[in-house]
């Protein structure tokens, strides 16, 4: 299912109307609810998630230009900002993680 959901991210991109949009935050779900069953942890919000790999791969807001300008990392490290479809896709491939950790 999680190359599934890097498949649909792949082709959807960052658009948010396209027509698969809904199949991907539907397989999200599962993927997330079938987590939770068989390996649970803890709920963590996005940006704390993001907090917690840049500190174990010793990143600073400047190492993550796939997020944008700086000033949009700080913010999605405060809970400000959410972050968007691209970003998370980015951020799934460099951290080698599901995409699902981020939603």
């Amino acid at each position: 299912m999680t190359v599934l959901l890097e498949e649909l991210l792949n082709t959807i991109g960052d658009d948010e109307t396209h027509p698969l949009a809904n199949l991907l935050e539907t397989i999200s779900i599962l993927i997330e609810v079938y987590e939770q069953a068989h390996h649970p942890v803890a709920d963590s919000p996005a940006h704390e998630v993001l907090r917690f790999l840049m500190q174990e791969h010793n990143l600073t807001p400047n190492d993550l230009p796939e997020m944008g300008p700086q000033q949009n990392v700080l913010e999605t490290l405060n809970g400000k900002l959410a972050l968007n479809l691209t970003q998370i896709q980015n951020l799934s491939k460099r951290f080698h993680v599901s995409p699902a950790v981020f939603f």
